[in-house]
């Protein structure tokens, strides 16, 4: 359900007078309402246009196709569409198949009105929270970093380099790997070997002066935001260390 005012509601109702009473509670809302009157309408209806529902309610005893087979289709179709299951049936197994086949909710016939408006006000409040912590959470993750040294932040996930908040473009995956490797342990001295092995893989045979090529172009591209992070240890390999820039 999109976090909104108004809302679209696809009512899927065998029983036309509780179609028509709850389309004059929904209007009284602001919101708007579509109808259909069996399973396989529904279906068709939600196919042909997933994205104008914000919500269906759906009966479970429909023609044609019961209200579990209809929520197993329009949830393969758009599995996060709410559905509020209605029905006769009060049994808690039943309860259980609606809930599975991707009901959100659950109201049992006769039943009131403004009791359906309320749980149609409710599940939307519910969504619009979830909605704000899932775009909190993704916004936190954008802002972390796997590695944060004295000048450089690195993110493993989006494969971004920042030194001093500037971006380090054109960084290839082996690159950026070998920067990765030795960052995490700033001031370490790794060999070439060591490199191959955690960068290449144990059944990498080329030669060590692959290392050497791939740090000369590495080193270029950071020189280009004053970046010189990566040093040579005479005889044993490389290091990454920033304390000093």
């Amino acid at each position: 359900m999109k976090p909104k005012e108004h809302l679209n509601i696809l009512m899927v109702e065998d029983d036309k007078s509780v179609a028509e009473m709850m389309s004059m509670f929904i209007e009284k809302e602001g919101w708007t309402m579509d109808y259909a009157a069996d399973g396989e309408q529904a279906v068709k209806k939600f196919a042909q246009h997933p994205d104008a529902y914000d919500l269906i309610t759906l009966d479970l005893n429909l023609p044609k196709k019961d209200g579990i087979q209809v929520a197993k289709e329009v949830c393969a179709i758009s599995p996060t569409i709410p559905i509020i299951m209605l029905t006769a049936r009060s049994s808690e197994a039943e309860q259980i198949l609606g809930l599975d086949a991707g009901a959100d909710d659950y109201v049992s016939k006769p039943f009131s009105p403004l009791a359906l408006i309320a749980r149609i006000k409710a599940l939307q409040r519910r969504i619009m929270i979830e909605d704000n912590h899932s775009k909190a959470k993704a916004e936190q993750e954008e802002q972390t970093f796997d590695v944060e040294t004295y000048h450089m932040k690195i993110s493993k996930k989006r494969r971004e380099v920042l030194f001093d908040g500037q971006k380090v473009n054109n960084i290839t995956p082996k690159e950026f790997d070998l920067l990765f490797t030795m960052a995490q342990k700033s001031k370490q001295v790794f060999s070439r070997s060591q490199l191959l092995e955690s960068v290449w893989g144990y059944d990498y045979f080329g030669e060590e002066r692959t290392v050497d090529a791939h740090i000369k172009k590495l080193r270029q591209k950071l020189e280009k935001v004053g970046a010189n992070v990566i040093q040579t240890v005479w005889g044993v390999g490389y290091k990454f260390d920033d304390s000093q820039v």
